[in-house]
């Protein structure tokens, strides 16, 4: 089985998405939220990372790193890759 792609030009703000993965150690599981933003350029230690991330508030926690961002037709937006550390609930996602 493979997961179809979406469109990345077709992802919308506001657009409804699923975050899959295994947090802290617990399998299996999903969060919703929505897109927030689209082409955002993210800073580590004074670096910026190469591309642009989506963002959501769908909860990225440790352990969803890796995972699928999904919208609700199934279709795979991005991989989840990393969270704001001074953001309550903001993660991103490689689209």
């Amino acid at each position: 089985p493979w997961v179809k792609l979406g469109a990345p030009g077709d992802v919308m703000v506001g657009e409804t998405c699923l975050a899959l993965g295994n947090p802290f150690g617990l399998e299996n599981t999903v969060t919703r939220g929505v897109i927030s933003a689209r082409g955002r350029r993210l800073t580590h230690e004074g670096r910026e990372l190469p591309g642009e991330f989506l963002q959501t508030d769908a909860a990225i926690n440790p352990g969803n790193s890796g995972g699928p961002l999904v919208n609700l037709a199934g279709e795979l937006l991005g991989i989840n890759t990393a969270v704001a550390t001074g953001g309550q609930g903001i993660g991103f996602a490689i689209p």
